[in-house]
């Protein structure tokens, strides 16, 4: 049986907060604060860990409630932090699964800019999509959908 194809993509995604670069670096380090903008949603979470430290991992594993078109699949996503530089950078490696299947492999990189009073936050993501045509489109929808969350974060 062939391998499944497979697509390689780059996307950035930036937004800029009116908080400084510590307030927006928090809602990354911190393991409940983070949970709350990037782990829940219209799904059940399985599991979710976070050791924020270079060589530390973050787990997030879930299932799509009923309803949904998915209903029943497991994602799970398992990240390794590479680089910290507080309130200005952090580099991750992450695999996503579909049921058990890896689906992508991606280096993530997030720069906190200072801008004026606030931060420009720029995420840029390099991925591998193995036999997911639309995973590059989906997964940089689904960043632009979390840094949008990630604003009522750190606005509180």
């Amino acid at each position: 049986m062939p391998e499944p194809n497979v697509n390689h993509s780059t996307f950035v995604v930036e937004r800029t907060y009116p908080q400084a670069p510590a307030k927006v670096f928090a809602s990354f380090a911190q393991a409940g604060r983070k949970r709350r903008w990037y782990a829940e949603g219209d799904h059940e979470i399985q599991e979710y860990d976070l050791d924020f430290r270079v060589g530390g991992a973050e787990r997030f594993r879930y299932r799509f409630k009923e309803g949904h078109p998915v209903a029943g699949s497991e994602i799970d996503n398992e990240s390794t932090y590479q680089d910290i530089v507080p309130e200005q950078r952090i580099v991750f490696t992450q695999k996503m699964s579909l049921n058990g299947k890896p689906v992508s492999v991606a280096v993530i990189t997030l720069e906190f800019l200072q801008s004026g009073e606030g931060t420009e936050l720029v995420l840029t993501n390099q991925g591998t999509y193995v036999g997911w045509p639309d995973g590059a489109k989906m997964v940089e929808m689904g960043w632009n959908s979390l840094m949008d969350r990630l604003r009522n974060d750190v606005a509180a």
